[in-house]
């Protein structure tokens, strides 16, 4: 009869895990936090940024908590003094423990409200050159969010397996991943990191890039939301066939009025020109530090570009073209690094050795 029970128990047990999908896998990025629950996929895209009255200690997010993520963000530069917005994560790594702890606490309670307080496991990524303190960082704010047990990866780990590539064969493969914060370039074999160049040239630098061109050739001071709508509207890394324009307002410097402009995507290319070759540069330098076996692995396994960097229009032929290695875009690459959390979790075993537990 015990016996039995103890069945019952544990079938209950895992009904309600399945059914509050308690198994999660973060990616905590520096610009969106995803969350992917295994077998259901992505059930959280939002930006990591959090707005918080200013003046209290500890933080208090208003509007009844409301203020993370897509709520934040509508707020960027259109706040009072008595709000700011803050984005925890710069250049892929914690920069404040404590609004980043509010924020996790927030999207976890957001995908969890099903759980019955089951506390979930949770694979979080965290960039290759994260320290072990920074990596403690993250373990920490999760598990102060609800978390029972947190194991982290390394992004262009979790990339790789979320873009399909077998990593843990003694294959040589490679990543590109653009973040916002970060870029993260990967050669890979046998589930393990081989070479590494990481830096903090991405999304954002794009952003900074077309802001510093509008400001200096046209005289108009743009914000950043400004900038990246823009950038994804009519951004490119290798000429259009049919180049387009896109109308752009700010204010403009010398009357300090409001001012609006057409852009064309040239314009643009040549904006973020010097990121997108900085980039490019990086992934040469990674090839040059590669071993030669690994290295000619490359030329039937090419390079996957992952991240929200890797949809910018013609990117991929350029990578070809500089490196001279098949450069492809990984399938939904925005998503790759969350999903691959979300695999680790399901094949914890077969993936042990490369989570940090």
């Amino acid at each position: 009869m015990a016996a039995r029970a103890g069945v019952s128990l544990r079938k209950a047990v895992n009904f309600m895990m399945n059914l509050g999908g308690l198994d999660l896998g973060i990616d905590l990025g520096t610009a969106n936090t995803l969350v992917c629950v295994p077998g259901r996929g992505i059930v959280l895209m939002e930006p990591s940024v959090v707005a918080i009255k200013t003046g209290t200690s500890p933080p208090v997010v208003p509007l009844d908590g409301r203020a993370v993520g897509n709520e934040a963000k509508r707020m960027i530069e259109r706040t009072p003094e008595s709000i700011k917005t803050i984005r925890p994560l710069k250049d892929g790594v914690i920069a404040d423990f404590e609004i980043t702890g509010i924020m996790l606490r927030y999207f976890i309670k957001k995908v969890q409200r099903r759980s019955w307080g089951v506390r979930p496991r949770i694979v979080v990524s965290v960039p290759s050159g994260a320290t072990a303190v920074e990596k403690e960082a993250v373990k920490d704010s999760a598990i102060r969010a609800g978390a029972r047990k947190v194991y982290t990866v390394a992004e262009p780990k979790a990339g790789a397996v979320g873009a399909g590539l077998k990593i843990s064969e003694p294959v040589g493969t490679m990543v590109v991943d653009i973040g916002g914060g970060t870029t993260e370039v990967a050669v890979l074999s046998l589930g393990e990191v081989v070479t590494l160049e990481s830096f903090g040239i991405a999304g954002d630098e794009m952003d900074d890039a077309v802001i510093t061109y509008v400001r200096d050739v046209y005289g108009l001071e743009i914000g950043h939301r400004t900038a990246e709508e823009v950038k994804i509207a009519i951004g490119s890394a290798y000429p259009l066939q049919e180049e387009v324009t896109y109308e752009i307002r700010g204010k403009d410097i010398a009357a300090g009025l409001p001012r609006k402009l057409e852009i064309s995507s040239a314009e643009i290319r040549e904006a973020i020109s010097g990121p997108i070759h900085q980039i490019i540069d990086a992934a040469k330098s990674c090839l040059d530090r590669t071993p030669p076996e690994l290295a000619s692995d490359l030329i039937n396994t090419g390079i996957t570009l992952l991240g929200g960097g890797a949809i910018t229009p013609g990117l991929a032929e350029l990578v070809s073209e500089e490196t001279g290695l098949e450069a492809r875009v990984a399938e939904d690459p925005i998503t790759a690094v969350a999903r691959g959390t979300a695999i680790l979790l399901e094949s914890l075993d077969e993936y042990e050795e490369v989570l940090g537990d």
